[in-house]
């Protein structure tokens, strides 16, 4: 199959280089200093089509690929200056011609030359015009976003920029579900797309632009086409088709409505096919948008989650999925000054899961084996709310609150065989799982500009957080010895109620003084306050159905702890010839104490905490940066609580009343170059961190049974983690990139009374070519290589992959994929091999509001994937079931 694929593009390539000369030169000034990013185009006198275009890059040197014989109109623009026309003749040979601009002020139609090109750049925007890279096969936002140059879509749905993650997604200048660009990937139509807008160095707080390092922050704005403004736009989208043994649904109406004054969009989706607009994954890690506000201040206390590990499925490759999902998000301006918006997303899923894994625990080499049937039902709920008042450009004011509601229940029957000191046995576990968290976020933030040279901002931050995890484990043997508990009986049914509730409550306010207009002085003055409380208890259940409550003191849990960090920070940020420096130093009064047996422990220090950030600004879009920061790292109740705590069937857990904290020296350089000569982008990323008196774990193992405690280690854990690629377009038509990961880390815990000293090594290895014609089938091709070594483990995926897609006739599309999949480890003790092959045709008449859809799904009819996972004590390789193949038939209609 690659060598098909390799032909094709050989003989595409033939076909451009035997059709078209090529035309370049230079656009300079009338002193003759070169014009880095001009547009230039090239219009057909005889088609009146834009057949090539160009941005010129930092020595003003641009080319344009034409066609031989042909008469053009090249315009040329640039912001500031008289735009251009001039007539050009082509023959058959290369051509080449300088272009001087006059700087004598701006035509309109110099601006509207700027509209029509594909790729324009304003300042920190970059402008996409999304027809000029559609083929036609195109169906939601996604789809245009992977073929525009620097933009990458990854498989969780989010959406990367040079490089760099977005973390806000707009349309029309208003929030579309904020926190999460997945829905807006997924959902958003591609024929109502007229330009996607990337606004780098972002800051949605127009009086701090400018006063704080934004070199990391990436916003999209998508500009809607005329036609879908002030209009409700969408489609409703049906389907049935049929599975290998049941049938196959999907119910998919989805509306959007946008007016200078308010906004609202609609999305559902009700299938049994596998499609997750929205996995318990992304739930659990959607932000809302909400700021980490403490990100300068040198500590680090996060809340932890108890989520009992039920396990989070990033795709749609289980045994079987059902979905009810339903999301609205709007926008309300009742005056100009005064804003509201929000969403609520509310999701229902039911899951089945079958896995074969196998265990080996790293200082012993006993094994647990397990085929694990898992039945899951999931209901999440988010609801969000804001307000921004904005009377004047002076002052902001803006509330937020975010709540997620959750109930989550997993029920497992599983088969375990272990192998301990050569000697196997087996036997049958039952084991549930039910949890309804809940937790309430707000912000409030006030920023005040009191002059030029004066700007104030006060930030305040609220987390309620209520967690009650319930466990059971119901299993013929005994894993641990405990006090109080009943011998003698056919099975051990354990179980555990834990109840953690959780205020945090975050201030700040800062002052930036202006010294010069290049120059700043930031103040910040904070506070984090916590106060959790931890709760559990340990009973079992008898064969005759009593309760055995095991009220021994080290069976539960009762906890109080109060966290408590004062703190006075100073930077100063420079803008020196091409240098941004951004000295920093905080210093802090920490108070902690936990509460628990009838005692109190408590810490008081005072720690100095400096952090750097220096940007070398090499040309206009080529950038070197250097971050170093030194952190406190502190725990939460979690790891406090000294009382028995089950991890699982197998683990048993006790915390530490007397943790300390870690502190983490983190460095961070980062190159970055984007050329728009020929869409050039080159990114590299390393990160080096050591942490000293980390929070570590000593193990007990008996068998594979754990016992595990915390304590904080005198040997420093590192990591490592570097990461590059390299992209660029080509003839116009091809894309091609190339990206590279890597991440080293080395652990040391105390297994069975000694020292043990783990390290991994994950390498991931991507390249990829691409085709972008309007009237030709175009074509995706890559192989991705990823190699995980854990302690004397290695397992290797290699996976070759291809995209097909093709419209035609002016009403067809066809896409198919096809991943292939060699796993396998390095004794070869493990070799599998499977692939995935889905396609669908589309038939859309043009200008009709109907379509119709056949896909196939799996038709390979794979039945298992294969994974692998690394702890700190054990290696585990994974087969799971996924769904098989199916066809579906469906209709939409767009409104």
């Amino acid at each position: 199959m690659k060598n098909i694929f390799a032909f094709v593009v050989f003989l595409m390539t033939s076909m451009t280089f035997a059709q078209s000369i090529r035309f370049d030169g230079f656009i300079q000034d009338e002193q003759k200093n070169p014009l880095e990013m001009a547009n230039i185009m090239a219009i057909n006198n005889g088609t009146k089509a834009m057949d090539s275009y160009g941005i010129t890059n930092d020595k003003g040197k641009f080319q344009l690929t034409l066609k031989p014989n042909t008469a053009y109109t090249i315009k040329v623009s640039y912001l500031g200056m008289k735009s251009k026309e001039i007539q050009v003749s082509t023959k058959g040979e290369n051509m080449i011609q300088n272009i001087v601009l006059d700087g004598t002020g701006i035509e309109l139609e110099g601006v509207e030359i700027v509209r029509e090109m594909p790729v324009s750049i304003k300042g920190d925007t970059i402008v996409y015009n999304a027809d000029s890279f559609k083929s036609g096969t195109e169906r939601k936002l996604e789809d245009v976003l992977k073929k525009l140059p620097g933009v990458e879509v990854n498989a969780d749905g989010e959406i990367e920029v040079e490089g760099k993650k977005v973390s806000k997604l707009m349309v029309e200048g208003k929030d579309f579900f904020d926190g999460d660009t997945k829905l807006g990937v997924k959902n958003i139509p591609a024929d109502a797309i007229d330009k996607i807008q990337v606004l780098r160095n972002y800051n949605e707080i127009s009086q701090l632009k400018g006063l704080e390092n934004d070199q990391d922050n990436l916003a999209m704005n998508i500009k809607l086409k005329e036609g879908k403004k002030n209009f409700w736009f969408g489609d409703v989208t049906a389907g049935t088709g049929v599975g290998e043994l049941d049938s196959r649904y999907i119910i998919n109406p989805k509306l959007f409505y946008y007016s200078p004054k308010y906004s609202i969009n609609l999305i559902t989706n009700f299938n049994n096919i596998g499609e997750l607009p929205l996995t318990a994954q992304d739930y659990f890690k959607f932000t809302g948008g909400f700021k980490n506000m403490m990100k300068k201040g040198g500590s680090n206390f996060n809340v932890s989650s108890n989520d009992l590990g039920i396990s989070l499925l990033r795709n749609n490759r289980a045994k079987e999925i059902e979905t009810k999902f339903g999301a609205t998000n709007f926008s309300y301006s009742p005056t100009k000054k005064w804003t509201l918006s929000g969403f609520g997303i509310l999701s229902t899923s039911k899951t089945d899961l079958e896995t074969k894994s196998q265990t080996t625990i790293l200082d012993s080499g006993d094994q647990q084996r397990r085929e694990e049937e898992t039945h899951q039902k999931n209901n999440l709920g988010l609801f969000k709310l804001s307000s921004t008042y904005k009377p004047n450009e002076k002052f902001q004011f803006d509330y937020d609150v975010l709540t997620k509601l959750t109930k989550q229940e997993e029920d497992s029957d599983l088969l375990r065989e272990q192998i301990v000191n050569s000697v196997s046995g087996s036997e049958t576990i039952f084991t549930t799982k039910k949890q309804n968290p809940t937790s309430i976020n707000q912000n409030l933030s006030l920023y005040y500009t009191q002059s030029s040279k004066n700007i104030f901002a006060f930030e305040m931050q609220h987390l309620y957080q209520d967690e009650n995890p319930f466990y059971n484990a119901n299993l013929r043997t005994l894993p641990f010895v405990l006090t109080d508990y009943v011998l003698g009986q056919q099975r051990n049914d354990l179980n555990q109620d834990r109840f953690v509730k959780t205020n945090k409550i975050d201030t700040k306010l800062d002052y930036y003084y202006m010294v010069t207009p290049k120059s700043n002085i930031n103040v910040t003055v904070g506070n984090t306050y916590s106060y959790q409380n931890f709760n559990s208890h340990i009973f079992q259940i008898l064969d005759n159905g009593n309760r055995n409550d095991l009220d021994d003191s080290e069976n539960n849990n009762d906890v109080d702890y109060r966290f408590n960090d004062a703190f006075l920070g100073f930077h100063y940020k420079i803008l020196t010839g091409k240098f941004t420096l951004t000295p920093g130093v905080s210093v802090h009064s920490y108070q902690m104490t936990n509460a628990q047996l009838g005692t109190d422990f408590s810490q008081n220090f005072v720690k100095v905490l400096p952090d750097f950030f220096a940007l070398y600004q090499i040309k206009k879009s080529e950038t070197l940066t250097y971050n170093f920061s030194l952190t406190n790292d502190f725990t939460d109740i979690n790891q406090l609580a000294a009382g028995k705590v089950l991890s699982d069937y197998s683990s048993l857990f006790h915390g530490n009343r007397f943790l300390e904290n870690a502190t983490s020296q983190v460095h961070t350089l980062r190159y970055f170059k984007y050329n728009m000569f020929n869409f050039e982008n080159i990114f590299a990323n390393a990160t080096y961190t050591r942490k000293v008196d980390a929070i570590k774990t000593k193990a007990d193992f008996d068998g594979i049974n754990q016992t595990s405690v915390p304590y904080n280690s005198n040997l420093a854990d590192e990591t490592f983690i570097g990461m590059g690629s390299y992209g660029r377009s080509f003839l116009k038509n091809y894309k091609a990139s190339a990206t590279a990961s890597v991440n080293w880390s080395k652990f040391n815990n105390i297994q069975n009374e000694k020292l043990a000293t783990t390290e991994s090594f994950v390498q991931n290895y991507t390249v990829k070519a691409s085709t972008n014609y309007k009237n030709l089938p175009n074509i995706e091709f890559g192989y991705n290589l990823m190699i995980n070594k854990y302690s004397g483990s290695t397992f290797y995926t290699d996976k070759p992959f291809a995209r097909l897609d093709y419209y035609f006739l002016n009403s067809f599309a066809f896409v198919s994929e096809y991943e292939f999949y060699h796993y396998y480890n390095g004794n070869k003790s493990v070799d599998n091999e499977y692939d995935f092959l889905s396609a669908s045709l589309i038939y859309q008449k043009k200008d009709s509001k109907w379509e119709y859809k056949i896909s196939a799904t799996n038709l390979l009819n794979t039945r298992y994937l294969n994974d692998d996972n690394f702890t700190q004590f054990s290696t585990r390789v994974s087969q799971y079931t996924v769904q098989p193949r199916y066809i579906i038939f469906s209709m939409k209609y767009n409104l």
